[in-house]
């Protein structure tokens, strides 16, 4: 029986902190208005179909790009490393948390990104949040595309610098904004996204190096949507555009093509071993479990080996590219395996969610901040393991939806 404190904890008191949590109804709203699609509970592995209250769902909402996060091999490494290591680290890397595990991968990624040192923490959030905070120092300016992931925005936020936001993949903008800044002794940093996350354009990578060798920046690249799906041999955007050597620090995460959770930054080693030392969202938190760290590594592994599964990737991507634009769906920008379908308001976006939802497709809606005010989307992601059959089958739904509420 609980006491009458036990019956009081978790009830939120009335004080100001929390009334904008009680006027807080756009979920019930959301969901009394049948259009709620997020949280969904998925009771499957994050394969081409999944499992959802029963139903068998095709999946065109997953970052699992080469189809690895249930890849025998990588399940096996993070078994082994269970049994090896067990369950958890028991601390920071700092301290005791540091495994050969850990240093292994960075080693491996180091080597395929082609960089002098890597560095990895437990989450790509507090990769951007670590590094930017700890390398933007007070005089120095930060430089972002004004739809960078939030996690770039965040570690802005935290840094001690000037925070300047330039219009979306726009270089004269941002050489307008560098141009404007004369104090030549301020360090800087350009951070852009590789992909972008929502509606899958890729970066103008080489105007952007361009404009931060004439003016003395670095850049980081967050190559999270990038790593095993663009370029050559998986390397990302950088590879895609031949400019691995002019890129000074690449980020990247465990949890798209890599099969796990996670992050990393590569780069010089003094910068590496300067990050090590001074980035408090890696210091502070607790070490990437044991069985990450290993399923990470094996993905990393098959990435490198087994380069059909790109190509597979890519003939999916080309095929669902083509014929949402033969139906008349607009996809914006992209060039890449995210596929937007822009929709425009927020309530019809969430409308087209849920009616794709009811006749069996997983896609995400999408609506301000992380996506433009006016500009909501359906975001859809492929697997190198979807089927043509599972392709078509979609584009039946899509096609029949998207006529029924005048998308196309």
């Amino acid at each position: 029986m609980s006491s009458p404190v036990d019956s009081h904890v978790g009830s939120a008191r009335q004080t100001p902190l929390f009334d904008k949590c009680r006027a807080f109804d756009l979920p019930q709203r959301a969901q009394a208005a049948g259009v709620y699609s997020y949280f969904r509970v998925i009771e499957s592995a994050q394969e081409p179909e999944v499992w959802i209250d029963g139903r068998r769902f095709i999946m065109l909402g997953s970052n699992n790009y080469l189809g690895l996060t249930n890849h025998p091999k990588v399940k096996e490494a993070a078994i082994a490393a269970v049994q090896r290591y067990g369950t958890g680290c028991g601390g920071s890397r700092f301290l005791n948390g540091t495994l050969d595990l850990h240093t292994r991968l960075e080693e491996k990624l180091a080597a395929f990104i082609g960089t002098a040192g890597a560095v990895v923490f437990s989450t790509g959030f507090q990769v951007n949040l670590g590094v930017i905070s700890c390398l933007v120092d007070r005089d120095d300016i930060i430089y972002l595309d004004k739809q960078d992931h939030a996690c770039i925005f965040d570690g802005a936020r935290l840094s001690l610098g000037e925070v300047r936001r330039f219009r979306h993949n726009d270089t004269d903008d941002l050489l307008r904004l560098i141009n404007t800044d004369a104090n030549g002794s301020a360090g800087k940093l350009i951070v852009v996204d590789g992909v972008f996350s929502m509606e899958g354009d890729i970066a103008p990578l080489p105007q952007i190096v361009a404009i931060a060798r004439n003016h003395g920046a670095a850049i980081l690249l967050d190559d999270a949507h990038g790593i095993g799906v663009l370029g050559p041999n998986g390397r990302g955007t950088a590879e895609h555009f031949g400019l691995e050597a002019q890129i000074d620090l690449v980020m990247g995460t465990f949890s798209k093509s890599l099969a796990s959770v996670g992050g990393f930054v590569c780069g010089d080693s003094s910068v590496i071993q300067y990050i090590r030392h001074k980035a408090r969202s890696f210091i502070f938190s607790a070490a990437p479990a044991p069985a990450c760290a290993a399923a990470a590594s094996a993905a990393l592994d098959i990435l490198q080996a087994e380069p059909q599964r790109r190509e597979a990737l890519w003939k999916n991507t080309r095929f669902m590219l083509e014929e949402f634009r033969r139906l008349g769906f607009d996809t914006g920008e992209s060039q890449t395996p995210v596929i937007p379908l822009i929709i425009g308001e927020d309530i019809n976006a969430l409308i087209f969610a849920r009616r794709l939802h009811d006749a069996g497709l997983f896609v995400n809606a999408v609506v301000p901040p992380a996506t433009p005010r006016g500009r909501a989307l359906i975001r859809t992601s492929y697997m190198a393991t979807h089927t043509q059959q599972q392709l078509c089958r979609a584009l039946e739904i899509f096609e029949k939806v998207g006529r029924e509420l005048a998308v196309i």
